[in-house]
């Protein structure tokens, strides 16, 4: 029974790590320049620019995007205009379908599930299960963007999924005891029922940003 109280403290414990979160981007988690979706009529686009202020960067949950993103030619784009309006930005659903508005200030909306009139295809942005996203957004002043192509130059954007790789990697770990492991997850040095708690919670769901499990 002690030992019982004693996992069920730790994982309580784990959990309440997980509110007290700061904001931070998902994007890129291999470290591979998955990053960059490209418009035709504006060049590049980077939703994990480099820049150390906590709004810039995308950041993917099962319900939006928010963050700041970074067009050379156009200035930034905000994924969330009104933070406080759960109506507004670009949301996702379950199926990793994204809808919604972006807001550029030099150039206007830019819509994340277009509709080609008299045509029944889905052209909008989606999100596979590896994080990749895929498909078309549609700004009125700048037109397509695209998020992923193989030529003539490879580009796409990828955000961070908890997969069996990641499984994979904790468990190497288990009952390990040292610092900066990576599935040292609640940092108390040693990778035990806590940590699993914290990578239960994020299971088949996107992980926050540096998720040192997909770097092994």
């Amino acid at each position: 029974m002690k030992v019982c109280r004693v996992m069920l403290v730790g994982l309580i414990g784990a959990l309440s790590l997980l509110t007290e979160t700061a904001y931070s981007e998902n994007i890129d988690p291999y470290e591979d320049d998955s990053r960059y979706a490209y418009g035709q009529n504006v060049g590049w686009i980077n939703f994990d620019p480099n820049i150390p202020i906590p709004v810039v960067g995308a950041k993917v949950t099962v319900e939006k995007l928010t963050g700041l993103i970074w067009a050379e030619n156009i200035g930034w784009i905000n994924l969330d205009p009104n933070d406080t309006d759960p109506d507004s930005g670009v949301k996702n659903n379950p199926a990793g379908e994204l809808s919604g508005y972006a807001w550029a200030e030099n150039v206007g909306w830019i819509n994340f599930n277009p509709v080609v009139p008299g045509d029944p295809a889905r052209y909008g942005v989606t999100i596979d299960e590896f994080g990749n996203f895929h498909g078309w957004a549609w700004g009125q002043n700048i037109g397509w963007i695209h998020f992923s192509s193989n030529t003539p130059v490879q580009y796409k954007v990828r955000t961070c999924v908890v997969r069996f790789d990641d499984l994979a990697n904790f468990a190497d770990d288990w009952l390990t005891i040292g610092p900066g492991l990576p599935g040292d997850l609640t940092a108390p040095a040693i990778i035990d029922e806590a940590d699993y708690a914290v990578f239960a919670w994020y299971w088949h769901d996107y992980c926050p940003d540096g998720w040192r499990l997909k770097l092994e």
